[in-house]
C-alpha cells in the first residue's frame, strides 16, 4: 500500500462499520422489528476491539450475529500465515464484518457472509495487505430457484471487476466449505476469496465492498419466499441434524474461527456462529426419495447454478 495507508485503513474501517449497521437494520426489519439485535461492544487487551450484534429467539431468526472487529497484534497467528509463511512474525491489523444467521423455519436457509482486510507490517519493509470474504448458503431443504438467485447475485457483485472472478471464487467456495471428513459439502456454496491483492488496491477494496453490499440482495428474496411455509417436527429434526454439519465445519476446518481463537479474540463473538439447537446420530441417513434425501443427492454435490 502506498503512503497514506493509515488514512486508507480508516476508510476501510468506516465502510465496515457502516455495512454492519445497514445489514443489522435490514435484518431487524426482516424479523418484524419486535426483537432487536443486542449490541455488545468489547475491547481486546492486545489491541483493538469490536461490536457484536446478536439476535436470539426472534420471530424469524432463532439465532444470529453480525459482528465487526478491528484488532492489532504483535505477530500473525498460524492460521493467517499458513499460505504465506514469509509473513510469520509480522505485526498486523485485521478488520472485517462477519455474519451467520440461523432461521427458525427449516425451509429458510442458514447463511454466512464475511468481508475482511489484513495488513502486515515489518520494520524496513513495505506493508503487505490483502482482502478476503464471500457469502454462502446452507439450505436444509433444496429449492433450485433459491440457489440460482443466490449465485446470480454473487455473480452480479463480481461482474464489474472481470468475468473471471465469479467462476474462480465460486470454485474456491466449493472447495473451502467442504467437510473433508464427511466427503460432503456444507451447503450450495456461493463465493469465497482470501489473500486477495491481485488487482490494484482501490479495485480490491471496491470488489470487497460490492460483495458486502450485495448480501441483503442475495438473501432477502429467499427469506420472503420461504418464511411462511408450514413445518413440523420432522423438518425441525432434520434441520437440527444438518446443523451438526455446520458445527463440525466451523470447529474443524474454518480458518476464521481458528484465527479468532489463535489471536486471542473474544470467544463469545467468535462462536456466535454456532446454531442454538443441534443433533447428531450414529451413521444415520434419510429415507430414499424424500425431500431430505433430495438435499443430499441433488443439491449438495457441486453444481453450476448460473
Amino acid at each position: 500500500m502506498k503512503k497514506g495507508k493509515g488514512m486508507q485503513v480508516e476508510v476501510i474501517k468506516d465502510y465496515f462499520t457502516d455495512l454492519q449497521q445497514r445489514i443489522v437494520a435490514g435484518l431487524e426489519q426482516l424479523d418484524g422489528g419486535k426483537v432487536a439485535f443486542l449490541r455488545d461492544s468489547w475491547q481486546r487487551a492486545e489491541g483493538g476491539g469490536g461490536l457484536s450484534c446478536v439476535i436470539e429467539n426472534g420471530a424469524l431468526f432463532e439465532r444470529g450475529g453480525v459482528n465487526f472487529s478491528h484488532v492489532q497484534g504483535a505477530a500473525l497467528p498460524p492460521s493467517a500465515t499458513a499460505v504465506r509463511p514469509e509473513l510469520a512474525g509480522r505485526h498486523f491489523e485485521a478488520m472485517g464484518v462477519s455474519l451467520v444467521l440461523h432461521p427458525r423455519n427449516p425451509y429458510v436457509p442458514t447463511v454466512h457472509m464475511n468481508v475482511r482486510f489484513f495488513i502486515a507490517y515489518k520494520e524496513g519493509a513495505e506493508p503487505v495487505w490483502w482482502f478476503g470474504g464471500g457469502m454462502d448458503l446452507t439450505p436444509y431443504y433444496g429449492f433450485e430457484e433459491d440457489a440460482v438467485h443466490f449465485h446470480r447475485t454473487c455473480q452480479q457483485a463480481l461482474q464489474p471487476f472481470g468475468e473471471q472472478w465469479y467462476p474462480e471464487f465460486k470454485q474456491w467456495c466449493d472447495r473451502y466449505f467442504f467437510l473433508k471428513h464427511r466427503n460432503e459439502a456444507r451447503g450450495v456454496g456461493g463465493i469465497f476469496f482470501d489473500d486477495f491483492n491481485s488487482l490494484p488496491f482501490e479495485q480490491c477494496f471496491a470488489l470487497t465492498r460490492s460483495v458486502g453490499d450485495h448480501f441483503l440482495l442475495a438473501y432477502q428474496p429467499i427469506v420472503a419466499r420461504r418464511r411462511e411455509l408450514p413445518y413440523g417436527e420432522t423438518q425441525r429434526d432434520w434441520q437440527a441434524f444438518r446443523r451438526g454439519r455446520y458445527v463440525e465445519f466451523n470447529l474443524v476446518w474454518d480458518r476464521g474461527t481458528l484465527f479468532g481463537l489463535q489471536s486471542g479474540g473474544r470467544t463469545e463473538s467468535i462462536l456466535m456462529s454456532m446454531p442454538p439447537v443441534v443433533k447428531w446420530r450414529y451413521d444415520w441417513q434419510p429415507e430414499p426419495n424424500t425431500p431430505e434425501a433430495d438435499l443430499l443427492h441433488a443439491f449438495l454435490p457441486e453444481r453450476q447454478w448460473v
